[in-house]
C-alpha cells in the first residue's frame, strides 16, 4: 500500500494535494505602511509574560498591509499565480524580549487559505480577510509613480465589517524607513489539544529569514482607521496618534525559526 504523503493536510499518495508545501518559503511583496501610536496600556495586554513593553515607545505599532508572490525551490508555484499570490494586513507591536528590541503580530487577516496555514506553522494569528491595495507599476500618474504626492490606499475588511482602512501620501525617499518591524517577530504558535484544555503546542518563537533585501523606500503623510465594529477589540488599540506612511518592497526566505520557550499551558486553563 502507498503511504500517505505531505507536509501539510490533505495528505495524498504523491504528497501533491497539501495545503502547504515544505520549506523554504521565498516571499516578495509590496508594502504599505503606517506606523502610529496606541493606548500603552492596551498594546501591554496583547504581550505574554515573555515579552515587555518597548521601552522608549510602549504605544508604538504599524499597520501593514503587504501584496505578496512567494514560492518554494523549485518555483512551480509561479506558473500557477493562484497558488503563491495574496495579499494581507497585519499589525504590529513594538516590544523587547530580553531586554532587546523585538516586534510581534498580534492581529493578522489574508486572503487565501495556504497562507493563513503556514502562518499558524510560524506562529502568525492569521485569519481569512478582504485586502485590497493601490498598485504601482512605475510609470505614468495613473498607475500610481513613486513621487511626491501620489496616494497609496489600502483597506481590509473581514466577516462583512470593516477592519482598517489607510492612505499614504508620498512626500519623498526616507532616511530611515519603518521601524516597529524592523525587529525580529517573536509570535507564539499555539496548536489547540484535540482532548482537554491544555495545547499541544504553546510556544514563543523568534522569526527567522534569510537572503533579505529591501527597495528603496518612500514616506508620507498617513491617515489610518480602525474600525470598531470587529470580532477583536481594535478599539483599544486604535490610533492615539499616527506617524508616517511608508511604500516599499520587500524580499526574504524563511527556512524555519528559531523556538525561544515554552509558555505555560496552564495559563490558558478557563
Amino acid at each position: 500500500m502507498t503511504p500517505l504523503r505531505g507536509y501539510t493536510a490533505p495528505l495524498s499518495p504523491d504528497g501533491r494535494a497539501g495545503i502547504v508545501p515544505a520549506p523554504p518559503w521565498h516571499y516578495v511583496g509590496d508594502f504599505t505602511l503606517v506606523e502610529y501610536r496606541a493606548d500603552a496600556g492596551a498594546v501591554a495586554a496583547l504581550l505574554p509574560p515573555e515579552l515587555d513593553p518597548d521601552p522608549d515607545d510602549p504605544g508604538a505599532m504599524a499597520a501593514i498591509f503587504a501584496d505578496w508572490q512567494s514560492c518554494t525551490d523549485d518555483c512551480h508555484e509561479v506558473a500557477d499565480p493562484v497558488q503563491c499570490q495574496y495579499k494581507e494586513l497585519f499589525l504590529v507591536v513594538a516590544c523587547a524580549y530580553q531586554g532587546q528590541k523585538a516586534s510581534r503580530c498580534v492581529y493578522i487577516w489574508v486572503d487565501k487559505d495556504f497562507a493563513m496555514y503556514r502562518g499558524w506553522i510560524q506562529g502568525f494569528p492569521k485569519k481569512l480577510g478582504e485586502i485590497h491595495m493601490t498598485r504601482s507599476y512605475g510609470f505614468g500618474i495613473p498607475a500610481a509613480p513613486l513621487q511626491p504626492g501620489t496616494r497609496f490606499g489600502a483597506t481590509c475588511t473581514a466577516n462583512g465589517r470593516q477592519i482598517a482602512r489607510a492612505v499614504v501620501t508620498l512626500t519623498g525617499v526616507s532616511e530611515n524607513g519603518p521601524t516597529v518591524n524592523a525587529p525580529a517577530m517573536h509570535n507564539t504558535r499555539h496548536f489547540p489539544a484535540y482532548d482537554g484544555v491544555e495545547p499541544d503546542v504553546f510556544e514563543l518563537v523568534r522569526a527567522g529569514g534569510y537572503d533579505r533585501r529591501l527597495s528603496e523606500v518612500w514616506e508620507g503623510e498617513a491617515e489610518l482607521c480602525l474600525y470598531p465594529d470587529t470580532i477583536e477589540d481594535l478599539r483599544a488599540i486604535a490610533p492615539i496618534e499616527v506617524g508616517k506612511g511608508f511604500r516599499y518592497s520587500f524580499a526574504y526566505s524563511v527556512n524555519g525559526g528559531e523556538v525561544l520557550v515554552q509558555h505555560d499551558k496552564q495559563a490558558l486553563r478557563p
